[in-house]
């Protein structure tokens, strides 16, 4: 418990709690806290373990997150090597670490992966073995924070990006130390500012044009314009206007104009509910035509022997191709087992082509995956930088192919033009 003059020497975080009569700091403020008092509450003792070897920018990352205080986000893009990296910064500090990452299936790839640390705790799937080094899925981490939120000094948060929002699991841990890993940070710098408090500002970031060629593999990313029907495109024009002219009354009328806002103002009145009506059936059209449908089974046919990934806005649009091509679907409706047998399959050659909504943008190596074809719709730009990141890894003598299906006239086209930017700046 910190003295009553607490508050008078200004500590940062520090309130009066009438409940328990003591003064109190949120967990995430401990090192703030620590270095201006003498209460210790996490052991920081270093045992340094063997780095392994690392690539050059790899090790620059390393350095700028230790010169930085051992706190910040390391932004590299997917296949750069960044559990590697987080392996080299939990060994150089020789710190006590429990690594966040948001899925199961990327707990036994960390495990896996920092194994040459010794004996590596679990925390996920009904297992709690709890080791120097331990990781845990985020939601495993928010349950047992109570009595594990001292126990730690360095926090390792894979895919931090999910933390841009709204998430108390990461103020819930005291750890000192606090290394962020993303392929894509957030867009939004109120998301950015939200990180900074809690992880760190971002310490270094290497895009794909840095490691395209060495560290990654050379791709071509192809975009396949396609027309819809003549009755289709008409079809869709009519909703779209009909969505247009409701939208631009109300942002000539409202203040805030954030798409959320709209949300909530449209489902009040008629005009918005069937503006919105219409907007939902303009993107239905362009989500799986059947232009989509025939130009997909010509790539896949051109490209039988290559190991192919596609990557469906949802998991109706992957299930409709699995069925028609006769593609095997990973999604989240597969059970864990039935997904690695078939990424097992996948990387020996005896699958040559998956289909997946959003299991594969991000956390499972495909390593052997040389082509991707992204089917277009309203992913965001996070997701079209992760998923072109899944084939580039290399391997000798590889070079990847992306190839976008975009219907012209359409929404898909700018939502293009806005992921292909986002991915020449990452």
């Amino acid at each position: 418990m910190l003295p009553a003059e607490a508050v008078a020497d200004g500590l940062p975080g520090v309130t009066w709690d009438p409940r328990s009569g003591c003064w109190r700091a949120p967990p995430w403020r401990y090192r703030e806290l620590a270095e201006r008092t003498s209460n210790a509450l996490v052991d920081t003792t270093a045992l340094p373990g063997p780095v392994p070897a690392l690539r050059p920018y790899q090790e620059t990352a390393v350095s700028a997150w230790d010169g930085a205080g051992r706190r910040g986000i390391v932004v590299m893009p997917t296949g750069a090597g960044k559990t590697r990296t987080a392996l080299a910064a939990i060994a150089s500090s020789g710190l006590s670490a429990l690594c966040l990452v948001p899925t199961r299936v990327q707990v036994a790839q960390w495990r896996q992966a920092l194994a040459p640390l010794g004996p590596i705790g679990q925390l996920a799937d009904g297992v709690r073995d709890v080791q120097r080094i331990t990781v845990a899925t985020v939601a495993s981490a928010r349950v047992h924070a109570h009595h594990l939120g001292h126990r730690f000094a360095l926090l390792v948060v894979d895919e931090c990006h999910h933390f841009g929002g709204v998430d108390e699991t990461l103020e819930l841990y005291a750890a000192p130390a606090r290394l962020g890993l993303t392929a894509t940070p957030p867009e939004d710098a109120a998301a950015l500012d939200r990180l900074r408090p809690v992880l760190g500002p971002v310490v270094f970031r290497v895009g794909i044009d840095a490691l395209g060629g060495t560290w990654l593999a050379d791709f071509d990313l192809v975009q396949l314009p396609l027309d819809l029907e003549p009755a289709e495109l008409d079809a869709y024009r009519a909703e779209m206007a009909r969505f247009k002219s409701a939208y631009a009354a109300w942002w000539r009328a409202t203040v805030d104009r954030s798409w959320a806002a709209w949300v909530r103002d449209a489902s009040r009145d008629e005009v918005g509910r069937a503006a919105m009506v219409a907007w939902r059936r303009a993107r239905e059209r362009v989500r799986w035509p059947s232009v989509k449908d025939r130009a997909l089974a010509a790539l896949l046919e051109t490209h039988r022997s290559a190991r192919t990934l596609v990557f469906t806005e949802d998991n109706a649009v992957a299930y409709a191709i699995a069925r028609s091509h006769l593609i095997a679907p990973i999604t989240c409706d597969v059970p864990r087992a039935e997904r690695d047998r078939l990424l097992s399959a996948f990387a020996g050659g005896s699958l040559h082509a998956l289909v997946s909504s959003r299991v594969l943008n991000e956390g499972v190596d495909v390593p052997t995956a040389e082509v991707a074809v992204l089917t277009g719709g309203a992913a965001g730009s996070r997701e079209y930088v992760q998923r072109v990141g899944r084939v580039l890894r290399p391997s000798p003598g590889k070079r990847a192919l992306v190839v976008e299906l975009v219907v012209r006239d359409t929404f898909e086209v700018r939502r293009s033009a806005v992921n292909r930017s986002r991915l020449a700046a990452s």
